[in-house]
């Protein structure tokens, strides 16, 4: 039976890490003054939050699936609490670094574990649909994040995001044990957790179609990452000063949000295949209308097609999330935690890509942006395919 007021509480337990992630982000451009140190070391506090939330994802989904979701999350958000109180206390920038670290080495439990309890709870288009609220909410808690932190480091002082984050820890704590089920999610057995843990991404790799829907997620992810780390330079050349940067990436985090809440609109409708089919389309006509603009001398040349981009990837994202934790529903916490882990390193590796073009201009970019694209198309395909062997009703899927 599912218990009341669930969707709320997870949309809040999905997007804490995200927000543990960016509320600090205004604090770090004084955390070199005030630590005294380099803008490298500052940085680390970010990497290491971010590679620390990736990898703990893959070791929290096995073993939600095998002991149950409560007690996975619970010591998650234990170990989030310990982040933030060494965080919140640090006397200098390595003792920030280790707070951080253990943070989203906490952190990771609460998205891996709610991705896991949408496959518990939500089946079908009412799956997808919730995965598109939840699109909705981490596509506005980052500025919104960003802003929070921003004021309560100016008034209160950079010591007030850890503490509030720490509060919200304790609330979401309270809240898992009064809303999430006891017990084990399926029995133990005799096996040692970690020879399971191996077996189930062992049987994970064997499903066609879960591969073909991470590459679809990592793919998108890669695209948007791109995105994110080559806007301050490309908008640099148009003439956009740092503080003109933020409005022209809200037009890909806002279009975002709108087709997160068209698919949980349209998705009892036209069903899984078609949404992402559409949203393939989408993104395809975004990044293809980026290569057209190249040669105009506007910032809108590179924030209108974004506009288009963030548009297809909010159709595409929901019922391609809803695809991963339902190809083994035994198997969810896993397949959510191998599936986050391929979002992680596809963002950072398009991050990193930005690095090998030039960013005079948005050609060179957009182009990077189109073999992404190309990739999640090429799995979008595979995903047909499979649908047509099974004989699978494409519009039911």
């Amino acid at each position: 039976m599912r218990p009341a007021g669930l969707l709320p509480y997870l949309l809040a337990q999905i997007v804490f890490g995200l927000l543990a992630m960016t509320i600090c982000l205004p604090s770090m451009q004084e955390w070199g003054e005030i630590f005294s140190t380099d803008v490298t070391r500052v940085q680390l506090t970010f990497s290491a939050f971010v590679i620390a939330y990736g990898v703990s994802q893959v070791i929290y989904g096995p073993l939600s699936d095998r002991y149950g979701r409560r007690p996975v999350v619970l010591a998650g958000l234990a170990i989030a609490l310990a982040g933030s109180l060494a965080a919140l206390f640090a006397p200098d920038v390595e003792a920030l670094i280790v707070g951080r670290a253990v943070q989203g080495l906490g952190c990771g439990a609460t998205m891996v574990v709610g991705r896991s309890l949408v496959q518990d709870f939500f089946s079908g288009p009412e799956r997808t649909r919730v995965m598109a609220f939840i699109g909705m909410t981490m596509g506005v808690c980052p500025p919104v994040a960003t802003l929070i932190g921003g004021q309560l480091h100016v008034h209160l002082g950079w010591q007030a995001n850890p503490a509030l984050i720490l509060v919200l820890g304790v609330l979401l704590f309270l809240l898992a044990m009064r809303m999430l089920p006891s017990g084990s999610h399926r029995g133990v057995g005799d096996t040692h957790w970690v020879v399971g843990m191996i077996r189930a991404y062992r049987a994970l790799a064997r499903l066609r179609v879960y591969l073909l829907h991470v590459a679809i997620l990592g793919s998108s992810t890669g695209a948007f990452y791109t995105y994110l780390a080559a806007a301050p330079l490309v908008l640099r050349g148009y003439g956009v000063g740092p503080d003109g940067v933020g409005f022209h990436v809200m037009t890909a985090t806002l279009s975002y949000v709108v087709g997160n809440f068209i698919t949980s609109r349209m998705i009892r409708r036209l069903g899984d295949r078609r949404l992402m089919t559409i949203g393939q389309v989408i993104t395809l006509a975004g990044v293809l209308l980026m290569v057209a603009l190249a040669g105009w001398p506007s910032a809108l040349a590179f924030s209108i097609p974004a506009l288009v981009l963030g548009v297809g990837h909010g159709l595409l994202m929901p019922p391609t999330l809803s695809g991963t934790v339902g190809a083994a529903p035994a198997l969810a916490g896993a397949a959510a935690a191998a599936a986050g882990l391929v979002q992680q390193l596809s963002g950072a590796f398009g991050g990193y890509s930005v690095g090998w073009v030039s960013t005079e201009g948005s050609l060179h970019v957009a182009l990077l942006l189109t073999g992404f694209t190309l990739v999640g198309i090429a799995g979008q395909w595979g995903i047909m395919r499979a649908d047509r062997r099974r004989g699978h009703n494409v519009h039911d899927a």
